[in-house]
């Protein structure tokens, strides 16, 4: 390469630019100025006329830098001046001789120079011919208009971002169109969940407590019938009445448990328990009350044995049990007498006796003292008092 070689590549450069002026009108007339669209038409020209083509980045450093340093290599050479008009880039040289130019012969070339040259007009042969016409379109140069400096790397960077920036409107639709899809989806499932828990909610929340109940004297299960009140805050009191042996199962959603437990041979108990922290499953003790048992046998069961002996234990038991100042009053169902009060023996001898009307005897109501004395007792005996 000679200093001759690189303004002959000036000169072509000239006239690369006189031929695609001739059909086109870039932004403008100055190659060292194109970039952009006007770079891709130049490249579309080139592929029709030369059958070849040169990259990007080698237009920007070899057509945007003035003079060049470096000369292309001989395939891009003979390319360019195909496009001028010319055979070969010999034959542009050989029309453009400086004064005292000695133009070595064609056949003199290197071998390296012989190779480019066959690889590419090989190439230009092989290659499918189109009729593609690149469309003419009109720049006009803006008046006052400030040029952005003439810097290599910052025009490649710029335009590799414009292309691989530009919306690709062809892909945008289907995927806006997928995202309301999904949208979609999410807000029916969404739907179909809140709606089947207000469906299922009591369900959902609901808990089942299970109360079982044993004797506290003998250990084992209560062998009597229990009735269980469960009162609630502002509502109505809530009545159960379990079997012999049976657990008391309670399922809620409530937070707090108030019941009161009560039987006909153990002590009435109320129970209050915090659900939030609760077990599950719960065994309460009941301890046997002397006096309802005695009562309970005495009203259910025939006396057997020696009844004097077992009178007179039972007499002391109930004794030991009522307070010598016990209110105790009998209720009667007849429009005649409403409550009649009797004196502590004369309960004693009512509920010691073994007669026929002491089967309907019930306790309403019974109250102690601190010291486990019986204080108060309500009762009633369910049938005909005439007929004692």
């Amino acid at each position: 390469m000679t200093d001759l070689d690189l303004l002959h590549f000036e000169q072509l450069k000239k006239d690369v630019q006189a031929q695609y002026l001739k059909e086109y009108t870039p932004s403008y007339d100055d190659i060292s100025k194109w970039k952009g669209i006007d770079i891709i038409y130049f490249q579309e020209d080139l592929r029709k006329k030369a059958k070849g083509n040169i990259s990007e980045k080698s237009f920007y450093t070899y057509f945007k830098n003035t003079p060049v340093t470096k000369l292309p290599r001989i395939d891009m050479l003979t390319l360019l001046s195909v496009y001028a008009g010319y055979t070969s880039w010999f034959d542009f040289k050989k029309q453009h001789l400086f004064a005292g130019e000695l133009l070595q012969d064609e056949k003199d070339l290197e071998d390296d120079e012989r190779r480019e040259l066959e690889k590419t007009v090989s190439s230009a042969l092989n290659l499918p011919k189109t009729d593609y016409q690149p469309k003419i379109i009109e720049f006009k140069a803006p008046e006052n208009v400030i040029l952005q400096k003439n810097d290599t790397e910052n025009q490649i960077i710029e335009q590799k971002t414009a292309i691989e920036n530009s919306p690709d409107k062809t892909e945008a639709k289907p995927i806006k169109k997928n995202h309301q899809r999904i949208a979609w989806i999410a807000a029916t499932s969404i739907f179909v969940i809140l709606l089947g828990l207000l469906g299922f909610k009591d369900e959902l929340f609901e808990k089942t407590y299970t109360y079982c109940f044993t004797d506290a004297d003998r250990n084992q299960k209560v062998q009597s019938n229990i009735e269980i009140k469960v009162i609630k805050q502002n509502e109505s009191p809530v009545y159960f009445r379990l079997k012999p042996g049976e657990c008391f199962h309670y399922p809620t959603k409530d937070k707090n448990l108030r019941m009161q437990i009560s039987s006909t041979v153990y002590e009435n108990l109320e129970i209050n328990r915090n659900l939030e922290n609760a077990s599950d499953e719960e065994t309460i003790a009941l301890k046997p009350d002397d006096y309802k048992m005695a009562v309970f046998y005495y009203s259910t069961k025939d006396v057997s044995g020696n009844p004097s002996e077992q009178i007179t234990t039972k007499r002391r038991q109930l004794e030991n049990r009522i307070s010598n100042d016990a209110v105790i009053s009998q209720v009667y169902d007849n429009e005649i007498y409403g409550i009649e009060t009797l004196d502590k023996q004369k309960y004693i001898t009512l509920v010691t006796t073994p007669t026929t009307s002491l089967k309907n005897l019930s306790v309403i109501e019974m109250k102690k003292d601190k010291k486990g004395k019986i204080i108060s007792i309500k009762f009633k005996i369910s049938t005909n008092e005439n007929n004692q």
